[in-house]
């Protein structure tokens, strides 16, 4: 199992999910209408490692962390 947290704004609670692959996660977080939206403007990490790839390996244990970009003054 994967832990996958929601920072930020995203207004949910963290979840653990079976995946193999970033790709895995954002597969099962596209079909969540609160999350879908963050998507494509989030930052993600693994194992609070900023990655890009969906292609990231993922083994059981990892946390994934959705970054939602932020402003301030």
């Amino acid at each position: 199992m994967v832990r996958v947290e929601f920072l930020g704004p995203i207004q949910k609670e963290a979840l653990e999910i079976e995946a193999s692959s970033l790709q895995d996660v954002a597969k099962a977080l596209k079909s969540d209408a609160e999350v879908a939206d963050w998507l494509d403007s989030c930052a993600v990490a693994v194992n609070d490692t900023m990655v890009a790839d969906l292609n990231t390996p993922l083994k059981s244990g990892d946390k994934v962390s959705l970054l939602p970009p932020v402003c301030g003054g």
